[in-house]
């Protein structure tokens, strides 16, 4: 059936509105300018380490804990960056049984707050400090970015028990911190440890105080639990764009994701990923939202394929809604008066001079006269073009 798409350029920039808004849509629901998000191409999100991560193999992006068992523990590694809240007791469940079970869970905080939380719950010795540590000595460009070096012989794989596979690439000889703390390894195996000339600024004054001694401390450990492990790290901010483009922790992130063929990141319990990003994990997720999706996609192209004509309908009429909600000019809310008198569309209407001096006087009731007749005029003399 033949059908004419010829459009109005009312139409045309409907439609072209259209698209914009449906480009920012999608644009704005799949960033994050969230920190630590791995949709987050600033300085402080990681899509850096996102990166890194899936050339180690499949990244699984979890917006609820669910995705813990959705796959073999041994071979995974887990990271849990900075958790806003705590995680419920059937949460962690999954988390304790991923871990035992002989996969790997990083923790990386420098809050000692919900990390701690959640390391305790999990049967891990190790805990964070959560005051700021400084180093005068062996910084990155201030005291407030220590750089830690790796301890002789240890490693993060906590003793390369069996099932815990090693590499080249767990030799990474140093991490550099952004504002993190220190760890209490309470027995943990601890894997890189600052300078002596190291202090936690208890009063947060950025001065070595009387009361605040100088040490070497702790910023990450490994411990065996279970069939798996638990590593923590002082500092979430060393897995953000502006450190791990610095190339020691680039080496760091490296090593913990050596000998792991998955990565899962753990967003569950903060913010990161964007609406669009958990709209898809939601519908993939579930085998019935899938099959509404597919059957909702298939019925609008065959409804299309059938009547092509509808979409010119849609189009027009959308066409006079907005111009009727934008004003429409002077003529298109002419047309759409007499479209709203008559029987039959408006499209194609040419009014007569006294009809527009009519429709502008109802329209500008504080025009005079002389004005109404020069515009009505000027618009017929348009109109006859």
């Amino acid at each position: 059936m033949p059908t004419d798409f010829d459009l109005s350029i009312p139409q045309i920039v409907l439609a072209a509105l259209a698209a914009s808004v449906l480009v920012v849509a999608v644009l704005a629901g799949s960033s994050s300018s969230a920190a630590l998000s791995p949709y987050n191409d600033d300085w402080d999100g990681a899509s850096d380490f996102r990166a890194l991560a899936s050339e180690r193999g499949e990244v699984v992006l979890a917006h609820e804990t669910g995705a813990y068992d959705s796959g073999a523990a041994d071979g995974t590694v887990a990271f849990v960056l900075s958790p806003d809240s705590g995680y419920a007791s059937s949460e962690l469940v999954g988390v304790s049984r991923f871990v035992r079970n002989g996969g790997t869970l990083v923790v990386a905080s420098d809050s000692d707050s919900h990390a701690n939380e959640l390391l305790g719950v999990l049967g891990a010795s190790a805990r964070l400090d959560g005051r700021p540590l400084r180093d005068p000595r062996s910084n990155y460009r201030t005291p407030a970015m220590p750089v830690a070096s790796r301890v002789p012989n240890a490693s993060l794989r906590a003793g390369s028990f069996a099932g815990l596979r090693t590499g080249a690439s767990d030799a990474a000889d140093s991490v550099t911190l952004n504002h993190g703390t220190a760890v209490e390894p309470n027995g943990a195996t601890v894997v890189y440890n600052t300078s002596g000339y190291a202090y936690l600024d208890a009063d947060r004054n950025g001065r070595l105080g009387p009361s605040e001694n100088l040490t070497s401390a702790p910023v990450v450990t490994a411990e065996r639990l279970g069939a798996g492990r638990v590593v923590v790290v002082s500092d979430s901010s060393a897995f953000i764009d502006a450190m791990v483009e610095e190339g020691r922790n680039r080496a760091f992130v490296a090593a913990l994701l050596s000998g792991h063929d998955r990565v899962l990141l753990d967003y569950s319990h903060a913010a990161g990923l964007p609406p669009l990003v958990v709209a898809l994990l939601v519908v993939r997720e579930s085998a019935w939202l899938t099959l509404a999706a597919g059957v909702a996609v298939v019925g609008i192209l065959g409804v299309w394929s059938r009547r092509p004509d509808l979409l010119s309908a849609a189009t027009a009429t959308l066409s006079r809604q907005w111009q009727r909600a934008s004003g429409g000019g002077i003529v298109g809310g002419f047309n759409g008066e007499i479209g709203e008198r008559s029987e039959g569309p408006a499209v194609g209407i040419r009014p007569t001079r006294d009809q527009l001096v009519a429709h502008l006087e109802r329209r500008h009731p504080d025009w005079d006269p002389e004005r109404v007749e020069r515009v009505a005029a000027a618009l017929h003399r348009r109109r006859d073009r």
